[in-house]
């Protein structure tokens, strides 16, 4: 992954996370590994916690909103 793509998925992360939440993410990492698997590791997190607050403001739709989205996607 080079530099520009990182500073791109950086700058779409939205979501601030906790120094114990970095700490905890690095401590499940192997002894060693690349910058670009902490950046798919944190961007994961970035997107779970997005997803989390959308559901608890209520902003989901059912699964037959889903389907009938995804129906308009396949035509």
């Amino acid at each position: 992954m080079n530099s520009l793509r990182i500073l791109l998925l950086l700058a779409k992360a939205t979501t601030m996370i906790t120094k114990k939440q970095l700490k905890e993410t690095i401590e499940k990492l192997p002894e060693e590994f690349s910058l670009e698997d902490l950046m798919d590791r944190l961007i994961l997190l970035d997107k779970i916690e997005r997803a989390e607050k959308e559901s608890e403001r209520g902003e989901t739709i059912t699964e037959e909103e889903l389907d009938k989205e995804l129906e308009k996607w396949f035509k």
